[in-house]
């Protein structure tokens, strides 16, 4: 008798719902998908996580699973076949850094082409009708977009918090256009970030180039005229039985990677050294908090040249836990190809970043390590 299937609540322009949908189809994990409606968050999301975020996984011996990344790492562990973490060093180093890129700072691109094209109105009509899924898949179109309007209000607002403003979208939108420029050149060598074989970074971008960028009809046209490559991998990442070859010999990371980590290092990483501080500030001004907010204040960063204020968000500080520790475990030969790659880019002395108040995850939130919520 067949195994039980998984099952996916998830819907078709969630973000991390695409990361996690195409992992499932390239490790060849049977699921059943579920329309996450008003209906299955009240009957089985909010009572099971409690909490309001999707995708959500149920394993066949129900086990109940939320965030993307920890969504990864439990089934990596149970189906070992078709690995998704590089065993090599420097490739994992890599694949870590860029998934923490795309699931913390492509949401920027993603986010801003979603919510800021309310003129264009075959894109805005097709994300209220996905919004309205929430009402019903099966409502009529009608229905749908009305209710899309007005679930979607939280997400529209949210431009600001996260510093995407009129004063950094000219920057934000000349950067996106270069990461699509190098991305699409380094797809048009390789048929995934380090090789013939997904990693975690490639499923990490899958969740912005997929959902929002490559889903929504403003974006995606952009992507298929721009980026021809980078639109084809979106492809290749949602087959439901993809070839799987192998990773770069030799640890070898493509240099066409190369601009997007330098890049990466230079914006993205003063935002996580701040946050990384503001975490720590405010857990010694909140000795007894059992769990970290959604935001822990406001600061500021540049993007293109632009300086702007946005919210801190606490999360990404767990995400770059993995990649920091990572690089603390390597043994000295290895450390030593790593720091290689890493003074190409700009990131050896970044790396060397200490935290000082570590954050953890328990029962689908984010607490002060060695807490539970």
């Amino acid at each position: 008798m067949a195994a039980a299937p998984h099952t996916l609540y998830a819907l078709p322009h969630s973000l991390y719902s695409g990361k996690v949908r195409s992992y499932l189809r390239y490790k060849g994990i049977a699921f059943e998908e579920r329309v996450a409606t008003l209906r299955e968050f009240q009957r089985f999301i909010i009572p099971r996580t409690g909490i309001k975020f999707i995708p959500v996984v149920q394993t066949p011996d129900d086990v109940v699973v939320q965030d993307s990344t920890e969504t990864m790492d439990l089934l990596d562990a149970r189906h070992p076949a078709r690995a998704v973490m590089p065993e090599t060093p420097v490739q994992k180093l890599v694949a870590l850094l860029f998934e923490l890129y795309a699931d913390e700072w492509l949401l920027l691109p993603a986010m801003h082409y979603r919510w800021s094209f309310w003129h264009e109105q075959k894109h805005i009509d097709d994300v209220l009708e996905h919004f309205g899924m929430l009402l019903s898949p099966k409502a009529p179109r009608w229905l749908r977009r009305k209710a899309g309007a007005q679930f979607c209000k939280p997400f529209h607002g949210a431009l600001p918090v996260l510093g995407v403003t009129p004063r950094t979208i000219p920057a934000l939108e000349a950067w996106y256009e270069e990461f699509l420029d190098r991305m699409n050149a380094h797809f048009s060598a390789h048929r995934y970030l380090l090789g013939d074989r997904a990693s975690v970074g490639d499923f990490g971008l899958m969740g912005p180039l997929y959902a929002h960028l490559g889903r929504d009809p403003y974006p995606k046209a952009l992507m298929q005229r721009r980026a021809p490559k980078v639109y084809a991998w979106v492809q290749r990442m949602n087959e439901v039985e993809p070839a799987i070859g192998d990773w770069l010999p030799d640890d070898a990371i493509p240099d066409t990677l190369l601009p997007v980590l330098q890049r990466m290092f230079a914006e993205h990483w003063p935002v996580l050294a701040d946050t990384v501080a503001q975490v720590a500030r405010w857990l010694d001004e909140h000795p007894d908090a059992r769990r970290l907010p959604r935001f822990v204040g406001r600061h500021r960063f540049v993007l293109g040249g632009v300086e702007e204020e946005r919210s801190v968000f606490p999360y990404p500080q767990w995400m770059l836990q993995r990649v920091l520790d990572h690089y603390a475990s390597l043994p000295a030969n290895a450390r030593a190809a790593a720091d290689a790659l890493l003074a190409k880019v700009g990131g050896l002395e970044a790396m060397q970043l200490q935290i000082p108040r570590r954050v953890a995850r328990a029962h689908h939130r984010l607490v002060p390590e060695g807490m539970t919520p």
